[in-house]
């Protein structure tokens, strides 16, 4: 039943943010599939499964170690969630960003992720709405402060 699908897909979304915010990856293999296939910048090759997908919020926590993100809003149906996140986070870790140095200046910025699912209500697709200026300019790389 649709309603059903809708359901369980705004549940898996609500599951996904404790996921992201805690680094699970157990729970990660619970809501991703290994054959989903992740583009994004810090990869010329696509990153797969639930390992792939953590390697990149643990990438984003090598520089920002309080990185958090808030479920603000979600549109779902039975094979797509949109989300608008509201992303924190402060640049006190040990890796650069962006080729910047960490200078413990924070940012908060949203960002809208598409992410679609599998029959079995497993993610496949994350496609991300692009944030980084917000990030940018929370740390002081951009011109407006």
């Amino acid at each position: 039943m649709k309603e059903d699908l809708i359901a369980r897909n705004r549940a898996a979304m609500r599951r996904f943010e404790t996921c992201i915010n805690t680094n699970d990856l157990d729970l990660a293999k619970e809501l991703i599939s290994e054959k989903a296939a992740f583009m994004t910048p810090v990869s010329p090759t696509p990153l797969m499964g639930a390992e792939g997908y953590l390697s990149v919020v643990s990438m984003m926590r090598s520089s920002f170690p309080d990185v958090q993100w808030k479920l603000e809003n979600m549109v779902a149906d039975e094979k797509m969630v949109a989300v608008c996140w509201l992303c924190t986070g402060t640049f006190t870790g040990p890796a650069p960003f962006a080729g910047i140095e960490p200078n413990g200046r924070s940012f908060s910025t949203t960002v809208m992720n598409f992410y679609s699912f599998d029959e079995e209500g497993k993610i496949v697709n994350d496609v991300a709405a692009v944030g980084i200026a917000g990030i940018l300019q929370g740390i002081g790389a951009m011109g407006v402060e």
